[in-house]
């Protein structure tokens, strides 16, 4: 697990883990993809909590393996919080594991999302998507055509640190008429990110047309060619 992967997680169970606790002292945390690569959510999960990992494989940080990737083996709305992280790049259609992920939701549950905006291929076993910052709106769209009433909370892409990876982050809630029990916002306070939405907000704040890595490259060609010229 790279760094910002961790650290979004962190950011929103500062933001968010106090409502969560109000409304459900004992709420249940399910992270899919939970295989502790390099770290675990689990380690920034609030231990009042009940998390359950759940994988495709077995391994460290796994306490349930799933038959089928797009099947949860959980009753329809019956957890508080669904955890992604780094996983929905890996799955084959993960639009259908979005919906049994909204299925098994309360309507005030939350589902936070992070996913790789750039970086390299990587296959665990397979390697098919990266995600642009419409992608959370798009998801919204795609639930709203199933029925459901899901919102999108917020959503950004988090700024590298000392690696490669910028990485997607959305945070959905079941049924959009609980916003209300969630006041607090990731983006109220973080600086180092780019193209953040807010529920009810049209424009994009820090508005980036060229992702980070070009932005750097850029910056070494004009570098490279200042250079040439005083030579």
């Amino acid at each position: 697990m790279h760094p910002t992967a961790l650290q979004n997680c962190q950011h929103f169970f500062e933001t968010y883990g106090d409502a969560i606790h109000a409304n459900t002292p004992n709420a249940k945390v399910i992270e899919i993809g939970s295989q502790d690569v390099n770290g675990s959510l689990r380690n920034v999960c609030p231990s009042h909590f009940k998390y359950i990992g759940v994988d495709f494989v077995n391994g460290k940080g796994v306490d349930l393996v799933l038959s089928d990737p797009y099947q949860l083996p959980f009753d329809n709305e019956s957890v508080d919080v669904m955890l992604s992280s780094s996983c929905f790049e890996h799955s084959e259609m993960f639009w259908l594991l979005y919906l049994e992920i909204m299925r098994t939701l309360k309507p005030g549950g939350l589902f936070y999302l992070n996913v790789p905006s750039n970086g390299e291929f990587h296959r665990w076993p397979v390697d098919c998507w990266r995600f642009y910052p419409d992608s959370g709106r798009a998801l919204i769209t795609w639930a709203k055509r199933n029925g459901m009433k899901t919102e999108l909370l917020e959503s950004y892409t988090s700024s590298q640190i000392g690696d490669q990876w910028n990485d997607f982050v959305a945070i959905f809630i079941k049924d959009g008429d609980h916003a209300v029990s969630f006041p607090q916002r990731i983006l109220d306070k973080k600086t180092d990110y780019s193209n953040g939405t807010l529920l009810g907000q049209r424009d994009f704040s820090k508005l980036s047309i060229m992702p980070e890595d070009k932005k750097k490259l850029a910056v070494i060609k004009q570098i490279i060619d200042n250079k040439v010229k005083v030579e």
